[in-house]
């Protein structure tokens, strides 16, 4: 028996569309996370003493201390302000990833995986 509908079902509901759709929906997806990859975020804290720089991949690309805020007889203070400058810069990258998916109808909810 032969296949009347050729993509088109029943009640106007066209499998084919909605997988073209679906397509471009990716490749609209796969592009902008290439240019979030190539974005630079920084995050400083302490007046600038700590400054954590990473990229869109999350992948940390520089570290600056600077050399004043460096106290031997206080080592937590420095661990901490590196802890917070790093947690501080992948937000931002979280953030911009949600903004790319949100403008992605029905994939606002995937920037958790990215």
């Amino acid at each position: 028996m032969a296949n009347k509908f050729r993509g088109a079902m029943p009640g106007g509901f066209n499998m084919n569309q909605m997988l073209k759709q679906a397509q471009q929906q990716m490749q609209a997806l796969q592009q902008k996370q290439a240019d979030l990859a190539k974005q630079e975020f920084t995050y400083s804290v302490g007046g600038s003493a700590v400054t954590i720089t990473c990229n869109g991949e999350k992948v940390i690309t520089g570290i600056n201390i600077k050399p004043e805020i460096i106290d031997p007889e206080d080592p937590e203070m420095l661990s901490d302000l590196i802890l917070t400058a790093v947690n501080g810069v992948l937000a931002q990258v979280d953030a911009e990833s949600k903004k790319i998916t949100a403008g992605i109808p029905g994939l606002d909810n995937l920037g958790k995986m990215f």
